[in-house]
């Protein structure tokens, strides 16, 4: 049975260039408070939110857009419905749009906490998108920073010579693992 003690040191030497996931030895794992969840109107916002990504998983992205706007509207301090806008408008290839919402996302969440994560994540795929891959990686390593693991992924895919060591290293500890030299 590994421990979150040996995940951690597993992680470390398969993935040396990328930071280093937090971990609790007795394998607890509290959320983090809601840092917006006193917001005024704040419930009723979520609600919006709900109802449009219902709308967006219905392929309704107009409507969701929709929504959307009501919720930011109901709660503009919340940056959870920018960044979810910001999705549907790339959906809609509104990338120009998207960006404005995920900057103002990234601004009232203070870089912090799920909703920044989210938003730099989103942020990073349109840059690479754009092929500005400098801008892409720097707003990835923001994201695996704040927990990302996909972000991280693309880190390692966007950095040819760590996946070359990691495949490397991968297939030593595979040879092993089958007793081979």
């Amino acid at each position: 049975m590994t421990t979150a003690n040996d995940k951690a040191v597993l992680n470390v030497i398969l993935n040396p260039l990328l930071p280093n996931e937090p971990f609790d030895e007795n394998g607890n794992s509290e959320p983090l408070p809601d840092p917006f969840e006193n917001l005024p109107n704040i419930s009723e916002c979520r609600e919006l939110e709900k109802q449009a990504v219902q709308a967006a998983e219905k392929k309704d992205v107009s409507l969701s857009i929709k929504l959307f706007t009501r919720a930011i509207e109901t709660c503009p301090e919340n940056p959870s419905p920018y960044n979810n806008r910001a999705q549907a408008y790339r959906l809609e290839n509104k990338i120009d749009e998207a960006l404005v919402d995920l900057n103002k996302s990234i601004e009232l969440s203070k870089g912090q906490g799920k909703a920044a994560c989210q938003a730099y994540t989103q942020r990073a795929m349109i840059h690479l998108l754009k092929e500005d891959r400098e801008q892409s990686k720097q707003d990835f390593q923001k994201a695996a920073d704040l927990g990302s693991s996909f972000a991280k992924m693309q880190l390692v895919a966007m950095n040819p010579y760590a996946a070359m060591c990691n495949k490397m290293l991968s297939e030593v500890m595979d040879k092993l693992r089958k007793g081979e030299e």
